[in-house]
């Protein structure tokens, strides 16, 4: 009769299920969701300095663009963070960060409101309020209380070039957004392959938790009025070849040779 194998010690198993938890965890940064901390107060009141909140990575590998009202984390397209030190991280800080336990503080990125999308014309001035497509946005359900829409730095009309976003901190008055660098490359607007991801939820600290929705404003009638006309017109084109086929058709059995 065989004899039963004798269960390996707990602390020999240990170091394997710390390798298989790091490596899950690993992965999940990479391809799902990763933490991000804000540091800097242009998006209160909707986020506050010291909040972390976890970015949604996965859908961009789908195909999914960044819509308005949405709360993106973005790399610095060049020039946005010049201004601003960057904190030298402890050991322990770079491995949790590189796993994905912990924000990292050594990459250069920014999180904003997405405004306006590739397509669009987006414009602010005097004291608002910022209009997309000719239609006033709404924004008393986000944007820090007593500022105004346009904050100090009024803009626009501007277009917004195919495949890059218009991007504004909800704290008008205390971020250097899409308005302060349209002197740069890109005119302001933020290419989406330097979008990170989504910030859909705050994490920590627990009596902050809540999720990120994309306000009701972004969903008004008339505001997606230059988008949907694309297909409309993609239609008619396609309608004129069969039109022109079908007329010269009846014109050919009206008048035989």
């Amino acid at each position: 009769m065989r004899k039963a194998k004798k269960p390996r010690a707990f602390w020999k198993e240990l170091p394997i299920l710390i390798g298989i938890a790091l490596l899950l965890a690993l992965l999940i940064k990479t391809f799902l969701v990763q933490a991000f901390s804000i540091p800097s107060d242009s998006m209160q009141d909707t986020l506050q300095r010291g909040d972390r909140v976890l970015v949604d990575k996965l859908t961009p590998w789908f195909g999914s663009k960044p819509e308005r009202g949405e709360v993106v984390v973005f790399h610095d397209p060049g020039g946005w963070l010049n201004e601003t030190p960057t904190p030298e991280p402890n050991p322990v800080q770079k491995v949790l960060s590189f796993i994905g336990l912990m924000p990292s503080a050594e990459e250069k990125d920014l999180i904003k409101r997405v405004i306006a999308v590739g397509g669009d014309t987006v414009e602010c001035h005097g004291s608002g309020p910022v209009k997309v497509n000719g239609k006033a946005l709404k924004e008393d359900s986000y944007i820090f209380p007593g500022v105004t829409p346009c904050g100090d730095r009024a803009f626009g009309p501007i277009h917004v070039p195919k495949g890059r976003i218009w991007v504004m901190g909800d704290h008008r008055d205390d971020s250097l957004d899409s308005r302060y660098h349209q002197n740069l490359k890109g005119h302001g607007t933020v290419s989406e392959d330097e979008v990170v991801g989504r910030a859909f939820t705050i994490a920590w600290p627990i009596n902050r938790w809540a999720t990120l929705p994309v306000p009701d404003t972004f969903d008004q009638p008339g505001i997606n009025k230059a988008m949907a006309a694309a297909p409309a017109a993609l239609g008619l084109a396609g309608a004129v070849p069969i039109v022109l086929w079908r007329r010269r058709r009846l014109t050919g059995e009206r008048n035989p040779r």
